[in-house]
């Protein structure tokens, strides 16, 4: 709004001038008229300089309804305004009396009534920028010479009024300094220059009550606030620090003390409805009592109220008990030496020379004005016990008259004379405002560039005494400085609602626990959600968790799914029962062969141990041994050596046991097929060629197994795959070519073996021998085909391995 526009409105609304001459009179200038009747003001002393104040000492109780058929109610006196205003006085009587600020210089004051009104409001920083002279003069040179304009204006309480004012106070220049009006919009010099405050922005205190919020878990809450500048204002700065902290919001509700009951009990309803067991207001003292007065009409549940500045630190408020065990954010106390004496010096002669005194007398004392002892009166205007807002009141009037005297004195060797005729203008006292910096009481007092000052607040809570009635208490103190975590600092245990020792919960789902993680419920805030078990092979080792991941492949998951644990390592143990049973067989296999060898031995002139071929029957009976004891190189954890060694010894003890019973089956058979006369085939079948047919095939599998060894031997790995939950020791082939061979030569000789024994089936009786080789060759042709299926699988399965795992098998330790 520009200055002409300012000035339309000022003629328009109060028509406080009146031009009884025109601009081109010779000589006789304007002369300007004071129209109507002036707000008068509550309390007023003159002086050298005139310091304005306005504060809401007046309120509606009760929500207005204007039906135009009854007379609205009568306006309520707020005894804490009072205080307010009272204090006001008292620090000017204060500084009047002092020998160092301001010496011989007298500052007087205009306090007025807002009513708690915006418009009211509005009126007076009008009434307070044109001055009170009734009439006034302005030269040809249109200077008007206007010797009651005030210098500086402390107030209004409420944002709202704080911003009607600042916008007509601004372009005339004129400081206003508030001592409750915490709207952070307040803070913007381009449309409030003039406008500081002793009282920290909701900037500050929003993010304050959002860490405080996160401190104690709560991340389900509800909203409540004043339907103002300083309740949306602030709160919109609360939800935004609030959801930087994770913090969920079940429901936002505005109210305003005029608003129509339907709509207070419409909010007190969304209260008792709600499943938040925290409740953030960010209200004003007036519209708070207003919800409070609404809520205590019903019962319902408990709730943790968490309060803003404006209410929580009220004293009038505290007789709502169910709100026993509320915390908030609250000014530092302050002492102020001797003002509890000034505000009980009311004797009769001067309660009954200001109305507003004697309303208040009579509203205290439900009486006429007769002679009461006020020092029994226990009132918000007696009350200096938790003087907060207060000693905002008392820095305002100091760091004005600090503005003042720097402004007026001028400073001599270390002191400064005061010319109380030297005649200042209040854009001097802004330009000073805004460089003052000064310690009252042990309390600093200084305005950074946006007019705020350093930001210190405490942790309050209302403690209900042993008596039952509810105290206000600190219980902690806010430093933003401190580290993450470490904001607050709390001093005392104290209660919390219904007189709970533990902290509350508030939270929309209980937190996830380790082994679960969080998935969101569809169509509700973050905070909402179900918790879900990891799937197998994933953990969670965290609340909250919002995934799982897996462990890594040598590691499972537990039984509640939120550590992983070292897979249990298997492998053939001579310990176990399967090992034991094997090693048994083994080795009774290998006892067996050798006690038939010794028989062998002992008869080994017999004529039936000749006729058999003792000397094959002995080498076979040899390989039959190492046949049962290969079997035991399957023991135990896996080795380089004994994975070599397994599969190369079993294959060349197999081919030589093979190639004794093939080098027999030979013998027998030619013995017989060669009938021919003149054709003495046997003696290419003779001892040297048996030894000569077995040492040839069995070195023919040594080739094979030296060849397999040197380029790609097996080798001990760690089967992770055939069981997720364990860990399998096993041997790798190394070489696949290199295993089918020794398996397929092994394949080949006995499919051979076979073919003579089939040949050889219907020999005499007496050489039997075929039918049992034909018979135990179609054991292990058939053992075999199972063998080369089981293996083709396995071997499928690593070249798979090999083609998308680069990496595997992993070593073996």
């Amino acid at each position: 709004m520009g200055i002409s526009a300012l000035f339309v409105c000022l003629m328009w609304a109060l028509g406080l001038f009146e031009l009884n001459s025109a601009l081109g009179l010779n000589g006789a200038g304007i002369k300007c008229k004071l129209q109507g009747t002036a707000h008068p003001p509550a309390f007023s002393m003159d002086g050298d300089y005139v310091v304005g104040g306005v504060f809401s000492i007046h309120y509606y109780m009760h929500t207005v309804k204007y039906n135009y058929t009854t007379m609205p109610e009568p306006l309520s006196i707020n005894s804490r305004e009072l205080r307010f205003s009272r204090a006001m006085i008292f620090a000017i009587e204060e500084i009047n009396n002092s020998s160092n600020l301001l010496p011989g210089v007298t500052l007087g004051y205009h306090i007025y009534d807002s009513c708690a009104s915006v418009l009211m409001a509005a009126r007076l920083a009008f009434q307070l920028a044109n001055g009170q002279d009734p009439e006034f003069s302005v030269g040809n040179d249109h200077n008007c010479s206007q010797s009651g304009m005030v210098m500086a204006i402390v107030g209004e309480s409420g944002s709202t009024p704080s911003i009607s004012m600042s916008r007509v106070l601004g372009p005339f220049n004129i400081p206003q300094v508030s001592h409750f009006a915490t709207c952070a919009c307040l803070s913007n010099k381009k449309q409030y220059p003039s406008f500081f405050r002793t009282i920290p922005s909701d900037q500050f205190q929003a993010k304050a009550l959002a860490k405080l919020v996160k401190h104690f878990g709560w991340t389900w809450i509800g909203a409540v606030r004043s339907d103002s500048d300083y309740g949306n204002n602030g709160m919109a700065s609360f939800l935004d620090a609030a959801h930087r902290e994770g913090i969920c919001v079940e429901y936002s509700e505005s109210f305003y003390r005029n608003n129509p009951r339907s709509k207070i009990q419409r909010v007190a309803e969304v209260i008792r409805r709600s499943t938040a067991t925290v409740i953030v207001a960010f209200a004003s003292s007036g519209d708070m009592r207003i919800l409070l007065e609404e809520l205590s009409r019903e019962p319902s549940p408990p709730r943790q109220w968490l309060g803003s500045e404006g209410w929580v630190t009220d004293s009038q408020l505290l007789r709502f008990s169910f709100c026993a065990g509320a915390i908030g954010i609250g000014i530092q106390q302050a002492v102020i030496p001797g003002l509890r004496d000034f505000l009980l010096d009311l004797p009769l002669t001067k309660v009954s020379a200001s109305p507003v005194l004697t309303e208040f007398w009579e509203s205290e004392f439900n009486c006429r004005l007769d002679q009461i002892d006020i020092q029994t009166l226990q009132s918000p205007y007696t009350d200096t016990s938790q003087l907060r807002i207060t000693n905002m009141v008392y820095k305002a009037v100091y760091a004005i008259a600090h503005a003042i005297h720097n402004a007026v004195c001028q400073k001599t060797n270390s002191t400064r004379e005061c010319d109380k005729l030297t005649r200042i203008e209040s854009k001097q006292v802004l330009t000073e405002l805004k460089k003052v910096s000064f310690s009252q009481n042990g309390y600093d007092v200084s305005f950074d560039a946006n007019g705020d000052p350093v930001a210190t607040y405490e942790l309050v809570s209302w403690q209900r005494r042993a008596s039952g009635s509810i105290e206000l208490v600190t219980v902690g103190h806010y430093n933003a400085s401190l580290p993450v975590g470490q904001e607050f600092q709390i001093s005392r245990n104290f209660t919390w609602m219904e007189g709970g020792t533990q902290v509350p919960a508030s939270v929309c789902t209980e937190s996830c626990p380790a082994g679960t993680r969080k998935v969101l419920q569809r169509g509700k805030p973050i905070c909402c959600y179900d918790c879900v078990p990891c799937p197998e092979g994933e953990i969670s080792n965290a609340t909250d968790s919002p995934d799982c991941f897996p462990c890594s492949d040598e590691f499972w998951p537990n039984a509640e799914r939120n550590t992983c644990l070292p897979k249990p390592v298997e492998f053939l143990s001579i310990n176990e029962v399967l090992g034991i049973i094997l090693a048994a067989f083994s080795v009774g296999g290998a006892c067996l062969a050798i006690i038939t060898a010794a028989v062998f031995f002992h008869h080994r002139t017999s004529p039936i141990v000749r006729a058999n071929n003792s000397e094959l029957s002995f080498l076979l009976l040899f390989s039959v041994t190492l046949c049962f004891l290969c079997s035991l190189t399957f023991m135990g954890v896996p080795s380089n050596w004994s994975c070599m060694l397994r599969h190369t010894a079993f294959g060349i003890t197999f081919v030589l046991c093979i190639s004794c019973v093939l080098g027999k089956t030979i013998v027998v058979l030619m013995a017989f097929k060669a009938t021919l006369p003149g054709r003495n085939i046997m003696k290419w079948f003779g001892p040297p060629q048996q030894r000569m047919t077995v040492v040839s095939f069995t070195f023919i599998q040594v080739v094979i197994c030296i060849i397999w060894l040197v380029v790609s031997p097996p080798f001990p790995i760690k089967n992770l795959t055939t069981y997720k939950e364990r860990i399998i020791l096993e041997c790798a082939l190394g070489s696949a070519i290199g295993f089918w061979a020794v398996l397929g030569y092994i394949g080949l000789l006995a499919f051979f073996c076979f073919v003579l024994a089939v040949l050889a089936r219907k020999l005499p009786d007496n050489f039997n021998e075929a039918k049992l080789i034909t018979f135990s060759m179609l054991i292990f042709c058939a053992v075999w085909i199972t063998l080369f299926q089981l293996t083709s699988a396995l071997l499928v399965k690593s070249l798979l391995l090999w083609r998308y795992l680069p990496s595997w098998p992993p070593a073996l330790d």
